[in-house]
C-alpha cells in the first residue's frame, strides 16, 4: 500500500474492519487462565471509605526500601475480581470482535470458575484442564506489579491435553482454525514440550489459507535465557502451514535480544523487530511499547503511534488486547501498518473503558482518534 499518514492509516483500517465479518473466522486460544484481583495500594486513608492510592510504582518501591531493617504495613484494596490470563483476555477481546473462538486452558479442574462463565458461554467450545492461577495485580499510573500464584499451572501438559481433548480432536481444531494463539510461555513451564509435541503431531495437517499462529511469551525475565532461545527456535517448525507471529512488549523484546546476543536499539523498535525476526527466522515480530508499536516481516518494517492514556481505567490485559487487535487486523486482510493501528486502538479503548471493544466500537475509536 502507498504510504499514508497515521490519521489516513487509521481511517483505512476502520473502513476495512467495518466491512469484515468474523462470524466464520475460527480461532483456538490457550493455554493459561488466571483469576485476577485488580488492586490499589493505599497511600493515605482518610476514613473507612476514602483513600488516596500510591500512584507511581517507584513510590511503592521507595516505601518498601524505607522499611528495610524495620517493618511496614501496606494496605491493598481489591477494586475488581475478573477473568485473567493472557489467553482468556485475548480470547475475550476476539469474541467481542465477532470471531468464533474456542478455548483450552486452566479454567477450573472440576468446573469452570465463575470469572470465566461469561467467556465460556460465548465460546464455540471451552475446554478446561486444571484450576486457574491467581494474580494480585497492583496497578499504578506508570505500570503494574503482577504477583502470581502459578502452582496449578504445572498441570498444563501435553499429556493432560491428550487426556481431556484427545489427539483426534486437537488435529480437527488445528485443521479448521484460522488463528491459533498460544500464550504465557513463561508461566506454563511445560509449554516448550507442548510446542514440540504439537509440531510433531500436527505435521502434515493442512490449515486454512492464511492461517496465523500467534505466540506471546509473557515476561520471560525469570526463565533461563537458553530455554527461551530454544523455545523460540522451535516456532519456525510451524511455518509450513501458518504465518508465525511472535508478539513482544518492549521489556520482552530486550530480554529476548539479550538471550540471542543481539545488539538492539534503545529507540528504533522497528529495527529491533527486524533483527529479532531475522535471528529467529519467523514470519513476523511485533513489538509494542506503551506509546507506539512496530512490526517486521521478511520484506518490510512498519511503526505507528499509539493512543497513549495518562490515566488508564485498567491496564492489566492491555497487551493481550493489543495482540487480539493485531490478529484481528491480519485476519481481516489489513496491511501490517493498518493491523498495528487496529492493535493500538484495541488496547487504547480497553485501558480507557476497562473492557474490550466490539467491532463497531473499535471502528469508531479508529475514526475518532485523530491526534
Amino acid at each position: 500500500m502507498s504510504e499514508l499518514n497515521e490519521v489516513e492509516l487509521r481511517r483505512s483500517a476502520a473502513r476495512k474492519l467495518r466491512a469484515f465479518d468474523g462470524a466464520n473466522v475460527r480461532a483456538l486460544l490457550g493455554l493459561d487462565g488466571f483469576v485476577d484481583n485488580i488492586i490499589d495500594v493505599v497511600d493515605r486513608r482518610s476514613d473507612a471509605e476514602n483513600y488516596a492510592r500510591v500512584e507511581k510504582l517507584g513510590a511503592l518501591g521507595q516505601r518498601i526500601e524505607r522499611a528495610s531493617g524495620l517493618s511496614t504495613n501496606i494496605e491493598l484494596v481489591v477494586r475488581q475480581e475478573k477473568l485473567g490470563g493472557n489467553g482468556p483476555i485475548m480470547a475475550n477481546a476476539l469474541i467481542e470482535a465477532g470471531l468464533s473462538v474456542s478455548y483450552i486452558g486452566s479454567l477450573g479442574r472440576t468446573e469452570i470458575h465463575s470469572v470465566f462463565h461469561a467467556m465460556a458461554a460465548r465460546c464455540r467450545e471451552c475446554i478446561t484442564l486444571c484450576d486457574p492461577g491467581m494474580t494480585d495485580a497492583l496497578e499504578f499510573q506508570d505500570g503494574k506489579l503482577m504477583l502470581c500464584k502459578v502452582e496449578t499451572l504445572k498441570q498444563v501438559t501435553y499429556a493432560r491435553m491428550l487426556e481431556v481433548v484427545g489427539l483426534a480432536k486437537l488435529r480437527e481444531m488445528w485443521s479448521n482454525c484460522n488463528l491459533i494463539a498460544l500464550t504465557n510461555w513463561t508461566m506454563l513451564v511445560h509449554q516448550t514440550e507442548i510446542w514440540r509435541r504439537l509440531a510433531e503431531d500436527m505435521e502434515g495437517i493442512k490449515a486454512p489459507s492464511g492461517a496465523v499462529l500467534f505466540i506471546d511469551l509473557a515476561d520471560p525475565e525469570k526463565r533461563v535465557p537458553q530455554d527461551l532461545v530454544d523455545a523460540c527456535h522451535l516456532l519456525r517448525r510451524f511455518k509450513s502451514n501458518h504465518f508465525v507471529v511472535l508478539g513482544l512488549n518492549q521489556k520482552e523484546s530486550a530480554e529476548l535480544g539479550r538471550a540471542l546476543n543481539l545488539e538492539l536499539s534503545a529507540e528504533d523498535i522497528a529495527a529491533n523487530a527486524a533483527r529479532l525476526r531475522a535471528a529467529l527466522d519467523l514470519d513476523a515480530i511485533v513489538i509494542h511499547p506503551t506509546k507506539s508499536a512496530a512490526c517486521a516481516t521478511s520484506d518490510r518494517q512498519a511503526r505507528v503511534s499509539g493512543p497513549y492514556c495518562a490515566n488508564p481505567v485498567l491496564t492489566t490485559g492491555a497487551g493481550d488486547n493489543f495482540n487480539a487487535g493485531f490478529c484481528l487486523g491480519v485476519l481481516a486482510k489489513l496491511e501490517f501498518p493498518e493491523a498495528l493501528a487496529a492493535a493500538t486502538a484495541t488496547s487504547g479503548f480497553y485501558v480507557r473503558h476497562g473492557h474490550s471493544p466490539n467491532r463497531q466500537q473499535l471502528v469508531a475509536f479508529l475514526e475518532e482518534w485523530n491526534t
